[in-house]
């Protein structure tokens, strides 16, 4: 499967970007799916997932309230809406495929920059 992670740019403190992240070569309807980021200097961290059915979503704790993931099995596609961001929100974010939790296929990763 490929993933295939879009939507990030450059905002300004208090904005809000859409990440959409679309799979192609297996349908992810059946799949958990997660959104991960990476900051300069960082460890790869968590930071939304959701069931297969969008019955359950889970959070960092650093965006709960801020963020929203969701999913649309009709387009094999996983979204993440991202409110009030702020500038610790800069890294690149990418979404994954998940098998127990665990990242199964990693999309390639999309900038997300936030100025104060």
């Amino acid at each position: 499967v490929q993933l295939q992670a879009s939507g990030g740019g450059s905002v300004q403190a208090g904005g809000s970007l859409t990440l959409s992240c679309t799979a192609s070569g297996r349908t992810i309807s059946t799949y958990a799916m997660g959104w991960f980021r990476q900051a300069p200097g960082q460890e790869r961290s968590f930071v939304a997932a959701t069931s297969w059915s969008s019955d359950s979503t889970y959070y960092a704790s650093s965006v709960k309230g801020r963020f929203t993931i969701s999913r649309d099995n009709a387009k094999n596609t996983v979204y993440l809406q991202m409110n009030t961001l702020k500038p610790e929100d800069t890294a690149v974010y990418y979404c994954a495929s998940l098998v127990e939790g665990t990242p199964e296929y990693w999309g390639q990763g999309t900038l997300v920059t936030v100025s104060s």
